[in-house]
Parts: structure tokens; C-alpha cells; sequence
């Protein structure tokens, strides 16, 4: 390709990609200033949670009926991404933001990715099929859209851009749209900013020089997040599969689901692990009394939540997940608090969607780089650690995590047990 060739291409990726951007970024405001208004109510009426199982009833009717095309989720964004196929439906966009918002008002256990993703790839799709862009330039606009919506709500653009690249294929970084992700997620992070909507704010832990002793004890900490991480997505696949087979009516389920979470908040009697979770997730940085068993509470409330079919992402939730366990590790294994519950904070989730090196970013980009090379270690050990599991059962592997090529490239969801 000429220079002039490049030089047309990378204006055209910086047009395109800031469209995409502002589509992501102003989107995302709107989710977040919502979700912050249905979060600061719940507070202050606590009774609202009685109504989350009556909520998902709701929700449930009308996805029922208006939502097959969109069930997916974030599966279907990377199946598009993948095989093409018709346009995402834009109509995704607000039924996943209400839903989600609503998820929130009444107490569900949800967070904030898979909505802002679902968001930036629907919209971009929608501008894409607008501007009649087809086959490999779809895909580039569709990756922008991800990495859009994932770097404009966390506010973590260069992690929401590598996500973007990683997430497709797990254990491959897909550089071909690399131009029109990065600038998708630094213009939908700066216009996030330009609505006035700020993002939580972690402690930085302190800087630990790392010794063999040290990589030792992350090694066993590895494990654990490996071993917790595999736990959620069993728990959340499971109760997917036990109720589509047992309860084959969505409204049905999410009553039911709605049901179990109202009942285990009277049973631990706190609202700490209803919701994001945010101010539990703060407390993990430098609370030694946190409760040991405050990450399984979590987990549990997230996959009731999502496996009975309530919208929202698990992000923020294995977030909480994360950090109060590395906060827990950390007093056992004689690591600083801070770095224990910033390291687990990026590597649950790492973990459970294979994107190691986003998640690394993600944390130097939250917590500053006093992570490093902390972070890195965990969450690539718990990556290898975890086997062929995902929260996104689409994601396609053609090679082992261990190195063994496969004849052809599969998505998870087809892989036989064995794997």
C-alpha cells in the first residue's frame, strides 16, 4: 500500500472512529447518569427491592416479545463480529439501557459493561448499515463500537480499545482495527467527560518491589482467582441452561430469579451486594475487617441476577468480586491490602472473559502503574489457570491455551467437555 493509500485510510478510520466514538460517549452519559439517579433512589427506599422479582416479570414480558432478535447480548455482538450476518437490531440500545437501569433501581446484582458494549456496537452497526459499509470495514466499525462503549463507561479508554481486539478470538489480539477502536474509545471517553459524568476513583497501592518469595504468593493467588472466576461462570452457565430447560417462560425465570435475590439480601440483612457494589469495592482497598466471605456473596447475588436473565454487565460486580478476595488473600499471604484488592480487582474479570492484557491496562489505568508487573503476573497465571471457560460462550479458540492448534476455529460453546 502506498503512503498516499495510508495516508486516505487512517483519515478515514479517524473520521469513522470519531463518529463512533460521540455515538458511544453520549450514550454512555445518559446510561450513567441514569444508573447513578436508579442507584442514589434505591438508597434512600430500601423497600424497592421487594419489587425486584414484580421488575423482572416486567422485563421479561417485554423481551419476551420484542427482544428475540437482541437475546444474545453480548454473544451476538461477537457472532456478528465473526460471521456477519444481519445488522444488529439499533433497537438494542434502549431496551438494553431501561433494562438494565430498571435491573438497577430494584436491586438486582448487574453492572455496567455488557450494556455500554452491547450500546456501541448496535449503534455503530446501525451507522455502519447507514453509510452501506460492508464485510472487513463493518467489522472494524463494529470493534470500534465495543471498544466505544467499554472505554467510555469505565473511563479507561486504552483498555476499552485492546478489550475491543481482544475479546474476539481468545489468546489472539485482532490488530486489524486497531485505528478505528482506539480513537472510537478515547473520542467516546472525552465525550462522556463533556457531559459532566466522572468515574469511581480507587486508591493507588503502594509500590512493592517484586522478590521470588513475592512471585510465590501470587502464584497461590492465581489459583484462587482462577478457582473463583471458574466458579461464577459454572454458576451463571448452569442456572442459564437449568432454567431455559425446567422454565422455559423468560418472565417466569426472572421472577423466580428476582424471588431468590430478595431472599438472600433479608438472609445477610445488608444491601452491600446488591447493585454495582461500588462503595464495598472502595472498602477492599483498606478495610482489614472486610467480611472473608463478601466476594462469595457477591458471586452468588451476580449469577442468580444474570442467570435468570436480568440485564447488565459483570464487570463492575467480578470487580467486587475481585477485589474483596485479593483483599482477603492479601491479609493471609502478607501483601500490602491496596495491591492485593487492586490486582484482583483486574484479574477476576481477566479471567473470566480471556482478556489478560485489557484487564492488565485497565488496572495501570484505574489504579496507576504501581500495579505493575503485580498485576500482570495474576492475571496471566489465572488466565492459563481457568482452561477453555468464558463468560462469552461465542468467543472462538483455534489454539489451546497450553499451544495445541485446532483443526478449526470454534466458539466456546462448541467445544466438547473435554476441553
Amino acid at each position: 500500500m502506498k503512503f498516499q493509500e495510508r495516508l486516505i485510510a487512517l483519515v478515514r478510520w479517524l473520521v469513522l472512529g470519531a463518529w463512533v466514538g460521540v455515538l458511544c460517549g453520549a450514550s454512555s452519559a445518559l446510561f450513567l447518569w441514569l444508573l447513578d439517579q436508579a442507584t442514589r433512589f434505591r438508597t434512600r427506599h430500601e423497600a424497592m427491592v421487594y419489587a425486584l422479582p414484580v421488575a423482572g416479570l416486567g422485563i421479561g414480558w417485554v423481551y419476551e416479545r420484542l427482544g428475540t432478535a437482541i437475546k444474545g447480548g453480548n454473544n451476538l455482538v461477537i457472532d456478528t463480529l465473526h460471521d456477519g450476518g444481519p445488522e444488529i437490531p439499533v433497537r438494542m440500545a434502549p431496551m438494553v439501557l431501561l433494562g438494565t437501569v430498571v435491573t438497577h433501581l430494584f436491586g438486582g446484582s448487574a453492572g455496567r459493561e455488557g450494556t455500554a458494549v452491547q450500546m456501541g456496537a448496535s449503534l455503530a452497526d446501525w451507522f455502519a448499515h447507514r453509510l452501506k459499509i460492508e464485510g472487513r470495514m463493518r467489522y472494524q466499525m463494529l470493534a470500534a463500537g465495543v471498544a466505544g462503549g467499554f472505554g467510555a463507561v469505565f473511563g479507561t479508554p486504552i483498555a476499552g480499545t485492546v478489550f475491543a481486539l481482544e475479546v474476539v478470538v481468545l489468546g489472539s489480539v485482532e490488530y486489524e482495527a486497531l485505528i478505528p477502536a482506539l480513537v472510537a474509545a478515547l473520542v467516546g471517553d472525552m465525550t462522556t467527560q463533556s457531559f459532566g459524568i466522572g468515574h469511581t476513583a480507587y486508591p493507588a497501592p503502594p509500590p512493592v518491589h517484586l522478590t521470588p518469595l513475592l512471585w510465590g504468593k501470587w502464584m497461590l493467588f492465581a489459583a484462587a482467582v482462577a478457582l473463583t472466576t471458574t466458579a461464577f461462570i459454572e454458576l451463571t452457565h448452569e442456572l442459564k441452561k437449568l432454567g431455559e430447560r425446567y422454565i422455559p417462560s423468560l418472565p417466569l425465570r426472572m421472577l423466580m430469579g428476582g424471588m431468590l435475590v430478595v431472599a438472600l439480601w433479608r438472609l445477610f440483612g445488608t444491601h452491600d451486594y446488591l447493585g454495582l457494589g461500588i462503595p464495598m469495592i472502595s472498602r477492599s482497598f483498606e478495610d482489614p475487617s472486610l467480611p472473608v466471605y463478601a466476594f462469595a456473596a457477591k458471586l452468588l447475588f451476580t449469577g442468580i441476577t444474570l442467570g435468570t436473565g436480568f440485564l447488565g454487565g459483570e464487570v463492575t460486580p467480578l470487580f467486587f468480586v475481585g477485589a474483596t478476595l485479593g483483599s482477603v488473600l492479601a491479609r493471609w499471604l502478607g501483601i500490602p491490602i491496596a495491591l492485593g484488592a487492586g490486582v484482583g480487582l483486574a484479574a477476576v474479570f481477566a479471567t473470566a472473559s480471556n482478556a489478560p492484557l485489557a484487564l492488565s491496562l485497565m488496572a495501570i489505568e484505574l489504579l496507576g502503574a504501581s500495579v505493575l508487573p503485580h498485576v500482570v503476573i495474576v492475571c496471566a497465571m489465572a488466565y492459563l489457570l481457568s482452561g477453555h471457560r468464558s463468560i462469552y460462550a461465542a468467543q472462538r479458540l483455534f489454539r489451546a491455551k497450553h499451544g495445541e492448534p485446532l483443526q478449526t476455529k470454534l466458539a466456546l460453546r462448541d467445544l466438547p467437555p473435554s476441553r
